[in-house]
């Protein structure tokens, strides 16, 4: 059997996946091959294979006919055979229907009904949704800065006389549903989507399974590093949902009204950043609040900005030359579906490009916390201290109710009524961290943060 073909680059490049030989440009099953599909095709009967055991030595042989025995399967590969073909087979059959795998001539004249899923397929294609999803990989270079904005080291932070953007706090509702137009946290794994596809259940898989297009990125994203973000803009909304973890439940479809931008996308904005997970005793050391105030601020980082941000950085006397960690330096930043463009802070990805606007705050909430074991005062401080250096307007925080952040709006409220910048209340965070690093305190930042006066009655505002 041959199949007539032009010798083509892309078909050489898939030709390793696929049961075929190229010779002289031509595509043809080896005799062998077409011997074993013709006898399975015959029935259990006819070949013999009627278990999953079978299954898998018939499949080895074409295998070998091929000559990939050098392309080893999994060692658990026969045991999967076995597994779905004898114990899980209508699993098995209803995979192969949705991928459309099995024949369809002379089903009617069989009086079979339709199996594939060809047609469901088509309806959704006659009204597929339009537009494009962008997604831009986001880094703070730690070495070779010269000419760039760099990762800050703590000096930057200290120095930072840049005030403090508004606050406002939501003890019920949703980041997805906020209706300000500002950029969305995804609590994110290292490796975008996390759980998604397996058995994760959580903020970032929930996002995943209302906002389906956002999995595309877990195809060609690698993990994040310690000073890399992503940003996903456009991805469209298809389903509601109740509860959480073991308790998540679909509730209907959801038909996304958020406007579209000049580019052709929804205009919900996604920033996916992922915290220390489990970091225990070490999140309050020095280093890895840097690691996470970092991490925000790459995240919530407005390219349109960037004249702001390094004029920052110049003045904080931040040294531009003297980063030695040389992990995952100076990579290629943006990987997109609707174009190519690099972002590294400083280059390309112009205002136009990206349409943003001056009002785009932040929607966060519990980031690192939960799972990931995080201290939930102490990560609300961090994500505003990174939100109001990257000059963001406002962050609204969606505490879901959670206990230790009952008076956060309160301590907000004390914290602007002070007027103090960016690097004040980071110089409060440090001292805070070190002093419950050495066993000196044991209470809370905010119990910690407040005057005596202030505790008493948490609305009083000096």
């Amino acid at each position: 059997m041959e199949i007539e073909i032009e010798s083509r680059e892309d078909l050489k490049s898939i030709l390793p996946f696929l049961p075929l030989l190229l010779r002289s440009s031509t595509l043809f099953w080896p005799s062998q091959v077409v011997e074993t599909l013709k006898s399975m095709a015959a029935g259990p009967d006819h070949s013999g294979v009627n278990s999953g055991e079978a299954l898998f030595h018939s499949i080895s042989n074409i295998r070998n006919s091929l000559s990939l025995p050098n392309q080893r399967l999994a060692s658990s590969s026969q045991h999967g055979y076995v597994l779905f073909f004898d114990k899980e087979l209508i699993g098995a059959l209803l995979a192969c229907a949705f991928f459309c795998l099995f024949p369809v001539i002379d089903r009617r004249v069989q009086n079979l009904p339709t199996i594939n899923f060809d047609y469901l397929f088509a309806r959704i294609c006659s009204s597929i949704p339009v537009g494009f999803v962008s997604f831009e990989r986001k880094v703070l270079p730690l070495n070779n800065c010269a000419g760039y904005f760099c990762c800050p080291k703590a000096n930057f932070w200290i120095n930072s006389t840049i005030p403090l953007c508004q606050f406002r706090v939501k003890d019920s509702g949703l980041i997805e549903d906020q209706t300000f137009g500002a950029l969305e946290v995804d609590f994110a794994n290292e490796y975008l989507g996390g759980g998604a596809l397996h058995s994760g259940c959580v903020q970032e898989e929930i996002r995943f399974m209302i906002n389906p297009e956002l999995i595309t990125g877990m195809l060609f994203l690698p993990a994040m590093a310690d000073n890399e973000a992503i940003e996903i803009v456009g991805a469209e909304r298809f389903s509601n949902y109740t509860g959480y973890a073991f308790n998540f439940c679909f509730a209907g479809n959801h038909e996304d009204k958020r406007e579209i931008d000049s580019l052709g996308r929804h205009k919900t904005f996604i920033t996916a950043i992922d915290a220390l997970c489990s970091p225990g005793m070490r999140q309050y050391r020095l280093e890895f609040l840097l690691r996470e105030v970092n991490k925000a601020f790459c995240g919530f980082f407005d390219q349109s900005k960037y004249d702001h941000y390094k004029s920052q950085f110049l003045e904080s006397g931040e040294d531009v030359t003297d980063h030695t960690d040389t992990s995952r330096n100076n990579l290629p930043v943006h990987e997109s579906i609707s174009d190519a463009r690099e972002n590294y802070f400083g280059r390309s990805l112009t205002p136009e490009c990206l349409d943003h606007k001056d009002d785009i705050g932040i929607a966060t909430g519990n980031w690192g916390c939960g799972a990931f074991g995080g201290d939930p005062q102490v990560k609300s401080i961090i994500q505003w201290l990174a939100a109001s250096q990257a000059l963001r307007p406002f962050v609204m925080y969606y505490t879901i109710g959670t206990r230790p952040l009952h008076h956060l709006e309160k301590v907000s409220e004390w914290i602007l009524a002070h007027k103090w910048t960016v690097g004040d209340l980071w110089s409060m965070l440090v001292e805070y961290c070190s002093q419950i690093s050495n066993g000196q305190t044991h209470v809370g930042f905010f119990d910690w943060l407040l005057p005596a006066s202030s505790k008493t009655n948490l609305c009083c505002l000096s």
